[in-house]
């Protein structure tokens, strides 16, 4: 059995150091810390070991991967899926119609709605890619028995719902 020391990684062990004297949740902030730290350093290995080679980012892969599942995405609605503004989006997706990626079609009854459409180039990629991505998220998780990537996978969603006003 391993000790609480052993347990944690040495940045919560500094962190419970430096907060020692504040009336905190720290089960709460363990939990939070930890997603975030394990989703930035997945964001980061899936770019740096998959993306780099296409020259996407995590977020243009997300865009390009929602435009393949559902074919058309309303700009709005992908910057709620990726966890961007608008702004954002636009601003990639000027990128990806610039590699042919993706095209722009405005809502010819309210200009303000714009859609982004997969072009056959873009669906090539993402086909091409995809495969290689999920490779990359069995490594991720390689170390969990199937059980544990189950209620992983649970336990995550009841947190999604929670956020999204679900549950």
């Amino acid at each position: 059995m391993l000790t609480l020391e052993e347990e944690l990684l040495s940045v919560e062990i500094d962190i419970l150091h430096r907060l020692v004297n504040y009336p905190l949740d720290l089960n709460a902030m363990a939990v939070v810390t930890n997603l975030y730290r394990a989703s930035q350093r997945l964001k980061a290995k899936m770019e740096q070991e998959i993306l780099s080679k296409y020259n996407l980012s995590f977020t243009a892969f997300s865009i390009l991967y929602d435009l393949w599942i559902w074919d058309s995405k309303e700009t709005r609605e992908l910057a709620v899926s990726a966890g961007v503004t608008v702004a954002t989006i636009s601003s990639i997706a000027n990128t990806l119609e610039k590699k042919e990626l993706c095209k722009r079609e405005v809502d010819p009854r309210d200009r303000r709605l714009v859609k982004l459409i997969l072009t056959e180039k873009g669906r090539a990629v993402i086909e091409e890619l995809y495969p290689k991505f999920n490779k990359g998220e069995k490594e991720i998780v390689e170390g969990l028995s199937e059980e544990e990537q189950k209620v992983l996978t649970r336990l995550l969603r009841r947190l999604i719902r929670k956020m999204e006003g679900n549950e």
